[in-house]
Formats: structure tokens, C-alpha cells, sequence
């Protein structure tokens, strides 16, 4: 009998890795413990989203990402062309198919110009359609790029890389990286707040706000505008406040003695998830109360108290702004135009759709500029890719109009936060299948977007698995000219 052989043949994983404290163990616990350049952010441990310093001193405190789910059809909305106008019915060019793939497109398609009006809008000339009528009071504001490319074709990929720089599951999103930075100027509600309408979550799912190989305390809450904010958040029946109270502090102390244990950074984030959760149960009922401000606001917005739409959630991110929260994403569903029924045509069911959201959005920029939170908040709003410039395959023989997705050239919106006002910048040839000027790639964006939040984005890293990560993976430049 081997006695050296039996012992070494009963140990389990967890017994070599408590013993291999020099070894593989400490080697975990240094993963553990995250970061290691001295320009990364430091995080506190009796409070994660304690506000910190960026890189440098940024134009912009907070975001407010507006998303349209389904990428809207930006040959409709902002990319006039005429040309595309006059070449309308003709068979696709044979030079912008070779070699493309499309999700629901094959053969040789009909060009399609525009059936909306255009018009240069502002004292800058912006152009816009009348399908996003509501906009053309604030296009002085705005910032239109016209010349975004992403790599993805197909929805939940596109988000995901547009949110997390990647196109699949697993890294952290635009928002935690933003919280992860900056922290929370909140002390009752979270960092990164996500507010969903229609009812629809994007296809990229939860990953699109999620928190990826980032402690989990900078992850986005999901709240709702209809109801309880936030599911589960309030004491059962039975269970008053100082009740509720005895038994977070009971859970701190075996919480606590677990981390003194162990040393995972996530039973510390679990601490301050429950004491947050504590807190929120006053004042997150309080900030969703949209019944608050006045009739001429809310009729302004389209808000309506009580009720869970796009235009509510518009108001309420304003809200939750000016009660500290760093950043409020807004995802809203319906605007995958492909033809397929009388909702999705780029004329009448465009201009329906276009009509209602956009004078949330229109609501919010002048809301914002009017209470001087326009200049230090950044405003995107756009989808995840374009819409091409030829009918969508399946409905070519329909009366409706529709589009299919594009990745290779759509226009993008923004606004506030160090972003000049009133300006176009790029632009797609005459057709539209390709970038002209200016190309802007997604990873583009998000190192602009975390320029105006003072960060360099080749420095704002996280350690996991022995490499540093970031949020524009290996790539991406500030596209300085659309900077104010």
C-alpha cells in the first residue's frame, strides 16, 4: 500500500489550491484583485461606485444613450441622396454585391431612393427628413455623423460590439467601463441605470449593460417606468423597515466575515449592492415619479404618468441625471424596418415611429439645455448599423417599403458633452453603399465617447486573465473634428 499515493489520489481541486497559496491560489487571488496599471482606476473597497478623477478633465460628467433597436433606416432620417433618387427601381449595381453578404437580400436588388422630403435644417443646414420632424427645432444642437461602420451585420452581434467593443458575450459594456471610471455622483440609485421600452429587450440581451469580467457593482439596474422601479426591491408583506434593516446587517456580518476569509472582490460588491438596494427602496420610487413635473413638460415629451413608454423613459433619464446617476441607457424597439408589414414601410410607418420617439428626444435635448445640463452631458442616440440602399429581398414584389441591414455606412447622432453643435461630419458616396469621408468606425466612437469623459481609452484597462482589457479591444481613435 502506497500510503503517499492513496493521500495525494483523495485530494480535490479545492484542497490544492488552498495548499498552493505560493503557487496557483496566489496566482488566482492576484487575478482577483484586477487592475495593475498605475493608470487604472482605483477602486474603494467599503464603497465601488464612490465618485473618482478620469484621465484628464472631461467635457462630460454623465451619458444618455438612446438606442434604437433594429437600426433605423439613416438613408430616411439624415443621409440625403439624390442620386440614389434618381437611379430608384434600377438593379443594384453589380460592383456593391460582389463579394457582400446580407442578411435577408440575395440576387440583384432594386435600388431605393427615399420616398421622404428632405431639407437642410438650422442655421447649420443639417439635413433631416420630415420623417423626425420634432428633430429640426434642435438641429442646432446636434452633432450628425454620416460615415459609421461597424463589422456586424446581424443584430445582437452589431450591439454587442457597439456596447462592449466585441461582438459576443462576455466583456463588460460602454456603460460599465463608464461607472468602473468615474464611479456614481448618486449615493441612493445605481451608477448605470437601464430603462427598456415596448417591452422589448434588445437582441444583444443583458450583455448589452452588463458588467463582463468587471466587478458585478458595475453592471446597469434595470428599472421600470410602470410599477414597482425595480422588481423585488420592496419589503415583503410582514416585514417593516427596521426589520428589513436587522436583517441586511446580520447578512453584512456573515458577508463580511466571508470576505476576510476568502478575499473575493465580489462578496465586497455584494455588501454594497445590498446596502444600495436599502437606500433605493425610498428614493427610486421617488425619482420614477414622472407625476411630478409639470403638464407643459410632460405634454412636451409625450410622457404620460403611469404609463411605460419611450417618451417616459426620456423624462426619467433626465431625472435620474440630476440625481447623480452616470449613466442611463434607453433601449426602444421597432425600428428594424424591413418591409414585412405596414408598420416597417419607410414612408407612412417611418414617419409614425419617427414622429412619436423623436419628440421625446427633441423634449430632452431643449429639457436638458434649459436646466444647463446640456453642456457636461453627452446625448447619443442612433442605432447598431444602417439600412442598405436597395429594397429588402423578401418583400421586393410587396407594396411595402422596407430596407435590409447595411454594416458598411449609417449616420449617427449626438449631442452635448464637448460635441460641437450644429455639424455634419462625413459622409457615404452618392449612393450610398460606402463610406466617402471621414470614416468613423464603431471603435471610433468609443474612444471619442470616453475622450469626452476624460479617459484615454488605450488606458482605461482592466487585468483578467493575464491581459489588459479594454473597451476598444486593440483599436480605435478620438475623431477629434466632431469635438467642440
Amino acid at each position: 500500500m502506497n500510503l503517499r499515493l492513496e493521500a495525494l489520489q483523495a485530494l480535490t481541486r479545492r484542497h490544492f489550491l488552498q495548499s498552493a497559496s505560493l503557487g496557483l491560489g496566489g496566482l488566482a487571488l492576484a487575478e482577483l484583485g484586477g487592475t495593475t496599471r498605475a493608470d487604472a482606476p482605483t477602486i474603494p473597497t467599503d464603497n465601488p461606485l464612490a465618485s473618482r478623477k478620469p484621465h484628464f478633465k472631461p467635457t462630460a460628467k454623465r451619458v444618455i444613450y438612446l438606442h434604437m433597436s433594429g437600426a433605423p433606416p439613416h438613408l430616411d432620417l439624415f443621409d440625403y441622396k439624390p442620386e440614389l433618387i434618381k437611379q430608384d427601381g434600377k438593379d443594384c449595381p453589380d460592383e456593391f454585391l460582389k463579394g457582400k453578404r446580407f442578411a435577408f437580400t440575395s440576387g440583384v436588388p432594386k435600388l431605393l431612393g427615399t420616398k421622404q422630403p428632405f431639407k437642410q435644417r438650422g442655421n447649420a443646414g443639417v439635413w433631416m427628413s420630415d420623417a423626425i420632424k420634432p428633430l429640426h427645432d434642435v438641429a442646432d444642437e446636434v452633432t450628425v455623423i454620416r460615415s459609421m461602420k461597424t463589422d456586424e451585420f446581424n443584430h445582437a452581434p452589431a450591439e454587442l460590439l457597439l456596447y462592449t467593443g466585441f461582438a459576443r458575450q462576455g466583456r463588460p459594456s460602454f456603460g460599465a467601463w463608464t461607472t468602473y471610471g468615474l464611479g456614481s455622483e448618486s449615493k441612493n440609485l445605481p451608477g448605470f441605470v437601464v430603462l427598456i421600452s415596448n417591452g422589448v429587450q434588445p437582441s444583444g440581451g443583458q450583455g448589452c449593460w452588463g458588467s463582463g469580467f468587471l466587478p458585478s457593482v458595475f453592471q446597469g439596474v434595470q428599472c421600470r417606468s410602470k410599477g414597482e422601479p425595480v422588481l423585488y426591491l420592496s419589503d415583503p408583506p410582514g416585514i417593516d423597515r427596521d426589520t428589513r434593516r436587522l436583517g441586511l446587517d446580520a447578512m453584512k456580518d456573515l458577508n463580511e466575515l466571508q470576505e476576510k476569509e476568502l478575499g473575493h472582490p465580489e462578496t465586497r460588491t455584494r455588501i454594497a449592492q445590498y446596502e444600495l438596494a436599502y437606500r433605493m427602496q425610498m428614493s427610486a420610487t421617488e425619482v420614477m415619479d414622472i407625476s411630478k413635473e409639470s403638464p407643459k413638460l410632460l405634454d412636451a415629451y409625450g410622457a404620460k404618468p403611469g404609463a411605460a413608454s419611450f417618451a417616459n423613459n426620456c423624462l426619467l433619464a433626465r431625472r435620474l441625471i440630476e440625481q447623480g446617476v452616470r449613466y442611463v441607457q434607453l433601449f426602444d424597439w421597432g425600428w428594424d424596418f424591413h418591409g414585412t408589414n405596414p408598420g416597417e414601410d419607410i414612408r407612412d410607418g417611418l414617419t409614425k415611429k419617427g414622429t412619436v420617439t423623436t419628440q421625446a428626444v427633441a423634449a430632452l435635448i431643449k429639457d436638458l439645455k434649459n436646466r444647463g445640463l446640456l453642456d457636461d452631458t453627452l446625448v447619443i442616440w442612433g442605432g447598431e448599423f444602417g439600412r442598405t440602399p436597395f429594397r429588402e429581398g423578401r418583400t421586393a414584389g410587396s407594396s411595402v417599403l422596407g430596407r435590409d441591414h447595411f454594416p458598411d455606412c449609417f449616420s449617427l447622432m449626438l449631442c452635448g458633452g464637448g460635441i460641437k453643435a450644429g455639424y455634419t461630419h462625413g459622409e457615404s458616396d452618392d449612393l450610398g453603399f460606402k463610406v466617402g469621408s471621414d470614416l468613423v468606425h464603431v471603435h471610433d466612437l468609443q474612444a471619442t465617447l470616453l475622450h469626452c469623459l476624460g479617459f484615454d481609452h488605450t488606458k482605461l484597462t482592466f487585468r483578467f486573465q493575464g491581459r489588459d482589457y479594454r473597451l476598444t479591444d486593440v483599436h480605435g481613435k478620438v475623431v477629434k473634428e466632431i469635438l467642440a
